[in-house]
């Protein structure tokens, strides 16, 4: 049986092989979704590369359907992620219960990490407005697409490391503070589209529809996101 594909970021990887094991269970389909750094994702989907979904931040899929790479009307959104951090297993956790206590640990941290996807982006801008972007500069670590923060938390070579709550939580070697607090906090929605390269339209939009229902919640639930209806 060929299987339905599909491309994702990492932020949702764990949670796709779920939800799409579950889909299998129930409709006997094939599925196979591929996770990779998201900026890299984008990419192969606009070099044409075929797929039968693209599972992204939502504002990349509305760009992806803007520039024709994936069919109008097809996006539905699938989950909401939330930022968290975490330090290494066995160290000290820093106190995270206002946005100045965050402030406090991210300067006094010998070295930072954030994502080089949606939430990286979003703490970039959270170290300007705090103003400690030049302080920080040096002390910032940025991994390469596709390898999560955890990974080198747990190597030794990142003190703090910032990123979606579902790349962190069941990663080896590493101990999730927590999420950051409501005031700071920033929600990522993922969601889904069927791909312009895509001869079968018809069953992408069935695994979407699948992956946005109630069916799902708890897998999502258990990854560390909500659903996004």
């Amino acid at each position: 049986m060929t299987p339905v594909t599909g491309i994702s970021s990492m932020a949702t990887r764990q949670v796709l092989a779920d939800m799409t094991s579950a889909y299998e269970g129930d409709t006997g389909a094939s599925v196979a979704i591929e996770s990779v750094g998201g900026v890299d994702a984008a990419k192969r989907v606009r070099a044409g590369e075929r797929f039968d979904v693209v599972i992204l931040a939502s504002n990349v899929i509305d760009q992806l359907i803007a520039e024709g790479h994936a069919l109008p009307g097809s996006r539905i959104d699938l989950v909401r992620s939330g930022v968290a951090i975490a330090v290494r297993a066995g160290a000290p956790h820093p106190d995270i219960g206002s946005e100045n206590a965050v402030r406090d640990a991210v300067r006094r941290a010998r070295s930072v990490s954030c994502s080089t996807g949606p939430s990286g982006d979003y703490l970039a801008k959270l170290f300007e407005r705090w103003g400690i972007a030049d302080e920080i500069a040096s002390r910032l670590v940025k991994p390469a697409p596709g390898i999560p923060v955890g990974k080198l938390m747990a190597e030794g070579s990142v003190e703090l490391g910032f990123q979606q709550l579902s790349e962190l939580m069941f990663l080896p070697g590493i101990e999730v503070v927590g999420p950051l607090p409501p005031a700071i906090q920033h929600v990522t929605t993922f969601s889904g589209a069927a791909c312009a390269t895509s001869s079968r339209a018809d069953e992408a939009r069935r695994l979407l529809a699948f992956m946005a229902s109630a069916k799902t919640a708890d897998v999502k639930r258990r990854n560390g996101m909500e659903t996004a209806a």
